[in-house]
């Protein structure tokens, strides 16, 4: 299969104080969220002067990416889309298709199978090809990668980067401490079933045993909605509480749920989390998250490459391995049972 273009397609976020509440209401249109709740949420956003820190990764990714696709000799232009904020992927794709793009190969800056972190993309592509009208390119979303070689590494060397930042004492006792947003339970019970949480559990065990770690917690982060809805547990931080409570003084959150530095980890983690970590009298150090490092970029290419040369994906062996997904063309995205359009999580 060839191409003559990707496509970076991304959550998106705002870059400037103006865009932070007109962004929220995107994300949240037709959950019923509280006003009080997004003012809540914006302050996050305005306490980094109401710029999400993800666009500009996303930019810095596809130089990398334009880098990567020359050093391979493919001449192919990337293009950048996003689901909540400018540049709308609905914009991107009208552009693509007046540029004469025919066929793209579509990177999405998620992992994972399950509707908010694959299907809502697969949507995202179709609603895109709807608004570019009968000439718009076909579009082939990517397989989710959390198994992926490079994934692994990446978060790997990372771990062991922010151990290096613990004194010796401190690492001899420091708590390995995985985190993944957080999803209700019935979402994740009808995705595989559990497909989303496996896969969080697969990566972080393939994970913690690159990085040389035979223990480690694994926990959730960054709920919404009532209280009354199960999400997945145990929450990020009551697990820090525990670990504090056990007489833990050191802890290496990883947060492997997230391939860039989005909202929920440069605030829940490096702010709030840390804050919780010091007053309990420990020392938290985090591991940096793929954002725009080159082998990330040589893992989207990597995934180009499987499709393009009929290659078997690479995947990194574990015990009970769990499942991905297909990529197809055309807005098809991930095949049942794994990714269900129009399930909502």
């Amino acid at each position: 299969m060839e191409f003559d273009a990707v496509l970076l397609l991304s959550f998106g976020g705002p870059e400037g104080p103006e865009q932070v509440r007109p962004f929220l209401e995107n994300v949240t249109r037709g959950r019923d969220v509280p006003p009080e709740r997004l003012d809540h949420v914006a302050e996050h956003y305005m306490y980094f002067g109401g710029v999400s820190p993800i666009n500009g990764i996303n930019r810095a990714l596809i130089a990398q990416l334009e880098h990567e696709l020359a050093n391979r000799s493919l001449d192919l232009p990337v293009y950048f889309g996003n689901r909540n904020w400018e540049p709308y992927v609905e914009d991107t794709v009208t552009a693509m298709r007046d540029n004469g793009i025919r066929r793209a190969a579509v990177f999405t800056t998620s992992a994972w199978s399950g509707y908010s972190s694959c299907t809502q993309y697969v949507e995202d592509i179709a609603r895109a090809r709807q608004a570019a009208g009968p000439d718009a390119p076909q579009l082939v979303k990517l397989r989710p990668y959390f198994d992926h070689p490079r994934f692994v590494q990446i978060f790997a060397d990372a771990i062991r980067a922010a151990a290096g930042a613990l004194t010796p004492e401190q690492q001899a006792g420091a708590r390995l401490l995985f985190t993944a947003h957080s999803i209700p339970v019935a979402a994740d019970e009808r995705m595989g079933p559990r497909l989303y949480s496996r896969q969080v559990a697969y990566a972080a065990w393939l994970v913690a045993t690159a990085a040389g770690y035979t223990e480690y917690d694994l926990s959730w982060q960054s709920r919404s909605g009532p209280p009354q809805v199960p999400w997945l547990e145990p929450e990020v931080e009551d697990q820090v509480a525990a670990l504090a409570e056990a007489g833990t003084k050191a802890v290496i959150v990883c947060p492997v749920g997230f391939v860039a530095d989005h909202i929920e980890v440069v605030w829940d983690l490096d702010e709030e989390l840390r804050a919780q970590a010091e007053t309990a009298g420990m020392t938290l150090v985090r591991a940096a998250t793929p954002n725009a490092h080159p082998r990330f970029a040589q893992l989207a290419v990597d995934l180009i490459d499987e499709l393009r040369y009929g290659r078997a994906p690479e995947r990194v062996s574990g015990p009970d391995p769990v499942p991905g997904c297909l990529a197809s063309v055309d807005g098809q995205g991930c095949r049942p049972p794994h990714c269900v359009a129009g399930q909502r999580s």
